[in-house]
């Protein structure tokens, strides 16, 4: 991967091409099964993608898909990739859509129409998210449950890598913690378009470790 080094990457972290120009911020990671780094999703800035120059549009995606090994130098606050930005902008966007399996509702306005207004997604059309089954989903932000439980614990607030290897992330509690804390990736269940699942009992919830930033 170039000469980055992965445990530096950072939820939020900005995002440039190599011919310098502003891509947009880190936002997911995806690991496979065994926890290594497969790619780095980019939610694009509003000038890269060109929505700047068209805001009452709708934006139908602006998250793009970067392998992991086309991130070159790496620091916490920024990623320089060893792309160009026409690169950059052929790479396969993370959310696809698709046409809902059932029959169109009735009285629908016109296609054209419905996607050329406003941000919402017309209910004719579902997203889905450009990653292998296997693949597990990290977001900046995301509700971390337990289990089946409906309890929420708190929210993802970054991620900590060991060269490819996921060794957590760094929760944001809700409730039964001061500061935040580290998660263990062993505790890491499945994730979809809402949460990240954990399963962890009450006394190894007690027993993590305060996570100290090293800045």
């Amino acid at each position: 991967m170039g000469d980055a080094e992965t445990e530096e990457f950072h939820l939020g972290a900005e995002v440039r091409s190599s011919d310098g120009k502003e891509v947009g911020k880190l936002v997911h990671v995806l690991v496979g099964p065994d926890y290594e780094l497969k790619a780095l999703v980019i939610k694009e800035s509003g000038r890269f993608s060109g929505h700047i120059f068209s805001p009452g549009s709708m934006l139908v995606n602006d998250e793009l898909v970067v392998p992991k090994d086309a991130a070159g130098r790496v620091t916490r606050d920024l990623i320089e990739l060893t792309l160009s930005s026409a690169d950059v902008r052929g790479l396969p966007p993370y959310l696809a859509y698709r046409e809902r399996s059932e029959s169109l509702a009735e009285g629908l306005e016109d296609t054209a129409g419905v996607l050329g207004s406003g941000p919402e997604l017309p209910n004719w059309l579902e997203q889905v998210a450009n990653k292998p089954d296997t693949e597990l989903e990290i977001d900046g932000g995301e509700n971390v449950m337990l289990g089946h439980t409906g309890r929420k614990l708190g929210t993802v607030k970054d991620v900590l890598f060991d060269d490819d290897q996921l060794v957590g992330i760094v929760l944001k509690p809700e409730g039964f913690f001061r500061g935040e804390v580290i998660l263990p990736r062993r505790f890491l269940d499945r994730s979809d378009d809402l949460a990240l699942f954990v399963t962890i009992g009450e006394q190894e919830l007690e027993q993590l470790k305060p996570f100290e930033p090293n800045d």
